[in-house]
């Protein structure tokens, strides 16, 4: 089991980041972008897992977890801003990014702005478009209501449904823990930022390798939403895992880091054979 350590990057004057560090300074480098309400946390399944030919780092973007929260500047752009410029700080010239829900979209944004320092890109259950979608409208209502402390039933119900597998009840228990972290004028400001957002915009001018992973059991994203991305990024490849929800990386970490490594393993080497099916 690779070994994770704890670090901290400060990406701009009064904005630090922690981050977790794990696999072999040899391996190639995948930067790990969690979604909405998460940490660095949401990828310790995946971490611990890291086999020798990757090195993971997953920072907790702002206002998330433990990082510093600025009273303002939650869209995917600040979002894509902090993430090239924690690239810049933790001194990662070119790495694969890994997007998980809306993670994905500050991950998309930076992968079409930046292809000099991605080598590709992977999206873990991370939305099309989010127009058409009640749910994320009734997100929105519900954290526009929301006031300090933030109820514990409430990130409970925002986590209900994410998972079609059974989790580990002391990891979820871990999850909602950080989630309730986030001060209410971040859940605010976060949801808000991503739901008023051209989500088809940040598609655009996407020519990195990229791979689509998405639940067959995903209460959020049906089928047609993740085709929206198939359609916008030339050549993108797509894996559906059958029988898991919306969380796929909590739901078989196992099989998104096989995934993960055969990815970088083709854009290492064209030719090698793609991953589960």
């Amino acid at each position: 089991m690779t070994v994770i350590s704890l670090k901290s990057a400060q990406v701009r004057e009064g904005l630090t980041l922690p981050y977790a560090e794990a696999g072999y300074p040899s391996g190639t480098p995948v930067v790990f972008v969690h979604g909405l309400a998460d940490s660095w946390w949401s990828f310790e399944p995946l971490l611990r897992r890291l086999p020798a030919s990757l090195h993971g780092y997953a920072p907790t973007q702002r206002g998330h977890g433990d990082a510093d929260r600025p009273p303002e500047g939650y869209t995917p752009d600040d979002f894509a801003a902090d993430l090239v410029a924690f690239l810049d700080a933790a001194d990662i010239p070119r790495t694969i990014l890994v997007g998980a829900s809306s993670g994905g979209v500050p991950a998309r944004i930076v992968a079409g702005s930046h292809p000099d320092r991605i080598a590709g890109l992977v999206l873990l259950g991370v939305p099309g478009t989010l127009a058409d979608k009640p749910a994320a409208a009734e997100t929105r209502e519900a954290a526009e209501g929301l006031a300090d402390p933030v109820p514990r039933a409430f990130v409970e119900d925002f986590m209900a449904g994410t998972a079609a597998r059974p989790i580990a009840r002391g990891f979820i228990e871990t999850m909602v823990e950080e989630s309730l972290k986030l001060p209410a004028y971040v859940w605010k400001e976060t949801v808000g930022g991503l739901l008023d957002a051209d989500l088809g915009a940040t598609l655009a001018g996407i020519l990195v390798p990229t791979l689509v992973i998405w639940g067959d059991q995903d209460e959020y994203l049906p089928r047609e939403d993740q085709q929206t991305i198939l359609n916008a990024v030339h050549g993108a490849d797509f894996l559906a895992y059958e029988g898991t929800g919306h969380v796929v990386h909590w739901e078989e970490p196992e099989r998104v880091v096989a995934d993960i490594a055969a990815f970088a393993a083709r854009i290492a080497h064209p030719g090698t054979p793609s991953g589960t099916t």
